[in-house]
């Protein structure tokens, strides 16, 4: 796929990522070498070294060709158990190491349904995004994920809206500062465009439309990424 990509990308300038599991990293990487495709990991370590058999450093997804890193996915979250402060020193270790973060926050269907969805999202941006941050967020409802329930664009752009406000109180965003805030919840070729186009919504963190080629640049030119 990525070969595909590359072939229907022009050498105008487009913030593409794709992030493969770590033991295509560096294959895909080289594939896209000169590109203007970046390559990103799908999580790291917190520690830049020590003994953590099987797990990947930032330093390890740096050194295969990534410049960035998905944190705090939210199956990272509910299979492995990661607090907000795992995410947290996750997201230093990989700035240390020159990745930039696309931290990942959203809430269960049960806690939407309890209405404590800004309550969760205000917790994991307080908890998980250094004081120091400059990377990117991805919100990804959980509840919109697998359950048949839809994220309409009203729903997506007062979350962003909540994410916006929250960042800039934290002082995340200052100045002329504005971190991305991407949409990642069940994105596809078809609804794409509406989402991207939603107030404060910086782009798509997609995933399985992701391994499907034509989906997956369809999803690229909603965004406005000029593929041809």
């Amino acid at each position: 796929m990525t070969a595909e990509l590359r072939s229907v990308l022009p050498d105008a300038p487009c913030d593409l990522v794709v992030c493969p599991p770590a033991t295509l990293l560096f294959e895909i990487s080289r594939t896209l070498a000169g590109s203007q495709i970046g390559v990103g990991g799908q999580d790291c370590h917190e520690a830049s070294k020590g003994a953590y058999t099987g797990d990947v450093s930032a330093d390890m997804l740096r050194e295969a060709g990534a410049s960035r890193v998905i944190l705090g996915h939210s199956e990272r979250r509910s299979a492995y158990g990661e607090t907000d402060a795992i995410v947290r020193r996750k997201a230093v270790a990989a700035a240390a190491a020159g990745l930039t973060p696309i931290i990942c926050v959203g809430e269960t269907e049960q806690e939407r349904d309890a209405g404590r969805g800004t309550e969760v999202i205000g917790a994991q941006i307080k908890g998980s995004i250094p004081d120091d941050f400059r990377g990117v967020i991805a919100y990804e409802p959980v509840w919109a994920i697998g359950t048949g329930r839809s994220a309409q664009a009203q729903d997506i752009a007062q979350m962003h809206a909540f994410i916006r406000a929250q960042l800039e109180r934290t002082g995340v965003d200052q100045g002329d500062r504005n971190t991305r805030v991407l949409y990642g919840g069940s994105v596809k070729a078809d609804n794409a465009k509406e989402i991207v186009a939603t107030q404060n919504v910086g782009g798509a963190l997609a995933g399985g439309a992701s391994l499907i080629p034509g989906d997956f640049i369809a999803i690229a030119r909603a965004a406005s990424c000029p593929v041809s």
